[in-house]
């Protein structure tokens, strides 16, 4: 056994913990045990980036040059091979320079995708309205449930040689509408030309408190930390731009809704602006101590309008408001 195949069937992928259940409380004398959410663990899987435009299988016989043509294969045979965390097993599979293969210790299962909360779809772009709690694209922590795998198994349905392109990004606690590619050159055409062709990216955001101002401009430059946080300099240049516009829609005394657009996307953008104002987004442990009423970040992408690269036709999409939005404000 070779020291690759070795490596990849060693250790756990999935860690399950048990609690067990008091015997004693009414309710509970016929359950035997209780199953916690499952803990997924990476730390036996292997990664490598794409730097050129090839084939899945010429990647993996390149990049494993001492193994053999059959060992390679075998792991796509096997279906241990994702790309960016959703899987594919085609030999012939195309790929992109900043594709990022894994290998996994174990198989990668196919999901059957029905019901998806698709907002709009043609033959270059599909918009979703994507769910809190959901990341956009694989993380440290968590490859296989997002937004890119799910639409990623949703085309391949239609045909196993589909797949799909990241363009932009939503945080993982934020909900509402997220486009992603079907196709390289419309990505391309996208993220070259963003910043020209988005018209309006509005959101909706519960802060805490009552703003200062019914509606203002906050223009600083957003930098990370050692702990990867984000954070404002206002010294021109030191950092990324970042324009945030808001106006106060809602307020009760406890919590105020607000209209949010942006002129930059900068990561954590609007949490970081918000919060260093005083008023922290509600549900946003990572910034700061807020309150949680609804057990969620205060966060939505309601509207993403753009001219799109090709047809220099307006495309606008929103995603409704949540419904737990409004309610926080009806039952004040």
């Amino acid at each position: 056994m070779s020291t690759f195949t070795l490596a990849l069937q060693l250790g756990a992928f999935f860690v399950t913990r048990i609690y067990n259940v008091d015997m004693k409380k009414p309710g509970n004398r016929n359950k035997a045990r209780e199953k916690a959410p499952v803990k997924k663990n990476y730390n036996n899987i292997k990664e490598y980036k794409v730097t050129k435009e090839c084939e899945l299988l010429e990647f993996l016989l390149e990049t494993f040059k001492n193994q053999s043509r059959n060992s390679v294969k075998s792991l796509l045979s096997s279906h241990r091979v994702s790309i960016d965390g959703a899987p594919v097993s085609q030999f012939n599979f195309k790929l992109y320079p900043e594709d990022t293969i894994i290998i996994s210790n174990s198989p990668i299962k196919k999901k059957t995708r029905s019901k998806l909360p698709i907002i709009y779809e043609d033959d270059d772009i599909i918009v979703i309205n994507k769910p809190s709690g959901l990341l956009s694209v694989a993380s440290d922590n968590e490859k296989s449930s997002t937004a890119y795998r799910m639409l990623s198994d949703y085309v391949q349905q239609k045909d196993k040689h589909n797949r799909v392109f990241v363009v932009h990004r939503l945080d993982e606690d934020t909900s509402g509408v997220f486009m992603i590619a079907k196709n390289v050159k419309i990505q391309q055409a996208l993220q070259e030309k963003w910043n020209d062709i988005v018209k309006k990216r509005g959101y909706y955001a519960i802060v805490e408190g009552v703003m200062e101002k019914n509606s203002d401009t906050i223009k600083t430059y957003l930098k990370k930390n050692s702990q990867n946080l984000m954070y404002s300099s206002k010294k021109p240049g030191d950092g990324q731009l970042a324009i945030t516009h808001y106006k106060v829609m809602k307020t009760n005394g406890t919590y105020s809704l607000l209209d949010v657009n942006i002129d930059t996307g900068r990561k954590n953008q609007i949490r970081v602006h918000l919060g260093e104002r005083g008023h922290h987004i509600i549900g946003d442990d990572k910034y700061g101590e807020p309150a949680n009423p609804i057990k969620r970040l205060g966060l939505h992408a309601y509207e993403l309008d753009f001219i799109h690269p090709f047809t220099g036709k307006l495309m606008k999409f929103t995603a409704p408001t949540p419904k737990e939005f409004g309610a926080l404000f009806d039952n004040k």
